[in-house]
């Protein structure tokens, strides 16, 4: 398995080269693709050589307590480290083969939250909110840009959706997991007699899609211009500079009201079209190897419900890997990572036995 191995050192030269080409330079995406594979190949690279450095370690060991003339202290030093070793050779062999997964096509990529508001009328909406708000710190602590596309506020200071471009390194890597169904249980600040209420709430993670991967024929769309309005019905624009865009032979809508100006709606609706016109054509390729797709985490399952955040109790459960966290409250402030990490090595694992 690891045979390709044998000629890193070349590739890594060779990207490098062409890093330092003036050509490649003025080309900027292709430009970063080259960076990114040649950031990967370093770090395949050092992570193989550990690797071999461990084996070497273990056979001048075994050498050791194999030798009859050795001297018998010696020999004790060596098993001990022998013991440290097979254990680092083992962890050692599982992170290369990790490495070595097929990856992803879209983990380097930007993508668009989607958050709508389900069942369970104003206290849905007000937890898409906090939805929102959890994704937006989390981002920020990664250094991340959220942008919002579109949103429909509701006057109780929730959503009844939002659209958000989230830019960076490496977002949907971390975030492809979140697409599903997320159910709270708490008592809302208008129930008087102390009762929980269960609602639920849609996230949806697509990854962005520049033009060249999904060009769309401008004459297959239809676009109306309307007045933007905010909570409530309040007039938040004086002229028609909302879009909305209709894709006629999928019959899918995106509309975008948040800026003031029509034709920057327009190129947004545009841009979180693209993204669900391909996530559309990814989820009927999915339906086809719908065992494939039940095996793993990140499937993208819509109508899943994936995870349950219960107040009373301070405690999230991701029915997914049966994961609980009595930490609600660090998660719901943005400190997801705890929740991210174990599904990307269950997922990680997953793989792995497939190909074992």
């Amino acid at each position: 398995m690891f045979d390709k191995f044998a000629d890193l050192d070349d590739k890594i030269s060779h990207l490098e080269g062409r890093l330092s080409d003036p050509d490649l330079v003025g080309n900027q995406n292709e430009y970063q693709k080259v960076v990114r594979e040649h950031a990967h190949l370093v770090k395949l690279n050092n992570k193989y050589r550990e690797y071999t450095k461990v084996q070497q370690d273990i056979h001048e060991n075994r050498a050791i307590l194999f030798d009859e003339d050795e001297d018998p202290e010696l020999k004790e030093l060596a098993k001990a480290e022998l013991e440290e070793l097979v254990v680092k050779e083992k962890k050692l062999d599982q992170d290369l083969k990790i490495i070595l997964l097929p990856k992803d096509p879209n983990d380097d990529k930007n993508i668009f939250l989607e958050i709508r508001a389900g069942t369970g009328g104003d206290e849905a909406a007000l937890f898409a909110g906090d939805l929102f708000r959890m994704y937006s710190r989390f981002a920020e602590s990664m250094g991340w840009r959220v942008e919002v596309m579109s949103s429909s506020p509701l006057g109780t200071g929730g959503f009844k959706e939002i659209i958000a471009l989230i830019s960076g390194e490496q977002v949907y890597s971390k975030l492809k997991y979140e697409s599903g169904v997320h159910r709270v249980q708490r008592v809302p600040e208008t129930e008087t007699q102390g009762r929980i209420h269960t609602s639920a709430v849609t996230v949806a993670i697509l990854p962005e899609v520049d033009e060249v991967e999904l060009n769309i024929d401008m004459n297959e769309l239809k676009f109306d211009v309307f007045r933007s309005s905010g909570p409530g019905g309040q007039s938040v624009n004086t002229t028609d500079s909302a879009v909305r865009v209709t894709h006629l032979p999928t019959g899918l809508v995106v509309i975008c009201q948040d800026e003031k100006s029509q034709h920057k709606n327009k190129a947004k609706a545009l841009v979180v079209l693209r993204a669900r016109l391909l996530d559309q054509m990814e989820q009927e390729r999915h339906d086809k190897i719908s065992q494939d797709r039940k095996s793993q985490v990140g499937s993208g399952d819509r109508s899943e419900r994936i995870r349950t955040y219960n107040f009373p109790q301070g405690r999230m459960t991701d029915h997914r890997i049966n994961l609980t966290l009595y930490k609600l409250d660090a998660i719901i402030s943005g400190k997801i990572e705890d929740v991210i990490y174990p599904l990307i090595a269950h997922d990680q694992a997953e793989k792995l036995k497939a190909i074992q």
